[in-house]
């Protein structure tokens, strides 16, 4: 589906978007459980044609868990095959790898507060390239220490765009604004765009 790119240093762009269903965690906060079951089985060439007929050249291959999915690979190489320009949202917990020279990997530590912070395969931060992007979502004044925490410890911000945003309606972003610039942390605050725009429940937006 098209929508406008709501995340990201690619935030306001359109895109194509594309939901694998199925994911290995279970994030307390999770606002995609539909994505957990269901859905259709397509083959990758059927995904890339409807894709290339949408007209739009950024995609965004997203879940669930992407990188669960094992044709997940193909796809993403078929898009940049294609010419696109590709971004990949994933969780971190599963390696990444295997993902293709070009693909914009938008990783997304998971804090204390997600009850999934022992998954993250902190290995990923060294498989991460030029032209990546790490995300984490705060719930908690302890899930912004834990983050900030990492940032410095990994320089994160000194090699890569760094994403803070916030559990919506659970943490007040301009707290997380008090507490970015107090520290002085180089990463950027971001608003999920889409939360803003469309309903709740609202599905492919």
């Amino acid at each position: 589906y098209v929508s406008v790119q709501g995340e990201s240093t690619w935030a306001g762009l359109p895109c194509v978007f594309v939901r694998l269903v199925g994911c290995n965690l279970r994030c307390t906060w999770c606002d995609s459980e539909f994505t957990f079951t269901g859905g259709e089985h397509r083959s990758v060439d059927a995904v890339l044609a409807e894709v290339k007929a949408l007209g739009i050249n950024l995609d965004e291959v997203t879940g669930g868990e992407p990188l669960a999915q094992r044709q997940s690979i193909d796809l993403m190489q078929g898009l940049l095959d294609a010419g696109h320009t590709v971004l990949l949202e994933t969780s971190g917990s599963i390696s990444i790898d295997s993902v293709p020279e070009g693909v914009h990997v938008i990783m997304d530590l998971k804090p204390p507060d997600s009850g999934e912070v022992e998954a993250n395969d902190m290995d990923n931060i060294d498989r991460l390239r030029t032209g990546d992007e790490v995300k984490f979502v705060l719930a908690s004044r302890k899930d912004y220490e834990w983050s900030r925490n990492l940032v410095i410890q990994h320089q994160l911000a000194e090699r890569f765009p760094v994403l803070f945003s916030t559990v919506f309606g659970k943490l007040d972003p301009a707290l997380v604004s008090d507490w970015v610039c107090s520290d002085k942390l180089p990463v950027r605050l971001q608003l999920q765009m889409h939360k803003y725009i469309w309903p709740p429940d609202a599905r492919g937006v």
